[in-house]
């Protein structure tokens, strides 16, 4: 299959706290020519250019110098659009780093060089440099750029790179984690940001924007059976035309195609259909694939609401109500057995009790290590025993039947991404 690379390209920022993530974006935005005059106007500071200032839009981060949600950045090359996620530093908005990194096609990891024992050549990384890239990892963004910044602030930039160069390796090796590439380069004064450096620090690669130029976006699951979340359904439209005054399931294909003459099973009812059309997002018959949304007419009447899921009834999915996980634990709470959750699925939501935790993960020496708690941030293996059967696949499989949102059933905040093993 030919590599999509005209897409635009969704990736995320990420790496632990002031290691230059925003100062980074905005080093894009304005290098690739995508900020206006009067935007770098109104983030200057004492005469000079605050770069930071363009992608932290909250009053409170600006206030605090820090990112706190993640922001959202568009621009443009001729080569091709990206959508940028300025993802938080701090542990504690790890929850947001997870939500943008669901989603993503390539993460780039930042490391300060300053923050290290550079001059050492088996040096210790940071905890939230570590952190991130293995959530990364687990949430299966599918390239993995780590740059080393703020090489222009050390004594012997050349040293410090190949240093920490060989102590990223060392760790990617280490944790299984799929490097793209490493690259030194300084979002200030933009070495190797937009414009490459030849030379500098011993590097003679792309830059970082000539190398994201050149990723592919996430190829959509249509290799899988059809699976469809029913996220609306409109009543008997009056348009006959398009519906045959039949009932529509509105959603987005999660895997494979929606086409007409296909079986399909509805979950949890158990009852079977025939699809009799199928509509795009402008409401054109045909086939629509996976990762778009579409209109789903059925040739007879069931029982399907929002929240119902449509399956291939030709390959059917074994629906279970018991899980093996991993999750990454975002709740301010711990998690403990024996506790009751919301499950999201979709557009389904199911009650979740935890069975037992089976491990935790240690940041630092990725040694699996028996717990009987998850705290704030941490990443472990549970077992989950659902109150009704989901159609799930592992996450390694699928990303979108492959993932689950826990949800306080109390606060109703977002307890853990869950990644069915």
């Amino acid at each position: 299959m030919q590599h999509d690379t005209l897409s635009a390209l969704r990736f995320i920022t990420c790496g632990s706290v002031d290691d230059g993530k925003s100062t980074l974006i905005g080093r894009l935005l304005v290098d690739s020519r995508a900020v206006l005059q009067d935007q770098l106007a109104s983030v200057s500071r004492s005469g000079e250019t605050d770069l930071a200032l363009l992608t932290d839009g909250l009053s409170a981060e600006r206030e605090q110098g820090i990112t706190i949600d993640v922001a959202y950045r568009y621009f443009a090359t001729p080569a091709r659009k990206f959508i940028i996620g300025d993802a938080p530093g701090h542990e504690q908005y790890t929850r947001n780093m997870v939500t943008a990194a669901s989603s993503a096609d390539a993460a780039v990891v930042l490391v300060d060089a300053t923050k290290l024992d550079w001059k050492e050549p088996g040096l210790a990384l940071l905890p939230q440099t570590r952190r991130h890239t293995l959530l990364a990892n687990l949430l299966r963004v599918p390239a993995i750029v780590f740059t080393v910044n703020k090489l222009d602030a050390v004594d012997d930039p050349a040293r410090a790179f190949a240093n920490i160069r060989g102590a990223l390796q060392a760790f990617a090796q280490a944790a299984g984690v799929a490097v793209r590439a490493t690259v030194p380069i300084s979002a200030l004064k933009g070495h190797n940001v937009v414009e490459p450096k030849p030379g500098w620090c011993g590097y003679e690669g792309p830059s970082l924007l000539q190398l994201l130029e050149q990723l592919e976006v996430t190829p959509a699951e249509t290799a899988e059976a059809f699976a469809f979340p029913v996220q609306w359904v409109e009543k008997f439209s009056s348009s006959a035309d398009t519906s045959q005054g039949r009932r529509v399931f509105w959603g987005r294909v999660a895997t494979g195609a929606a086409r007409l003459g296909q079986q399909v099973t509805v979950l949890p009812s158990g009852q079977t259909a025939t699809v009799a059309q199928v509509l795009d997002h402008v409401r054109k018959p045909g086939t629509v694939e996976a990762g778009h949304s579409a209109g789903i007419v059925l040739d007879r009447e069931v029982d399907v609401s929002r929240g119902d899921w449509l399956l291939d009834a030709a390959h059917p999915f074994e629906a279970t109500r018991e899980i093996s996980a991993t999750v990454a634990w975002l709740d301010d709470e711990p998690l403990v057995a024996g506790r009751v959750y919301w499950a999201l699925h979709g557009h389904r939501w199911v009650k979740a009790r935890i069975k037992r935790i089976v491990h935790r993960l240690d940041v630092n020496t990725l040694d699996e290590q028996p717990a009987d708690r998850l705290d704030s941030n941490g990443i472990g293996h549970v077992e989950l025993s659902l109150q009704e059967p989901l159609a799930v696949l592992p996450y390694a499989r699928s990303r979108t039947l492959g993932a689950l949102v826990l949800v306080d059933t109390a606060t109703h905040k977002t307890s853990a991404a869950v990644l069915i093993r």
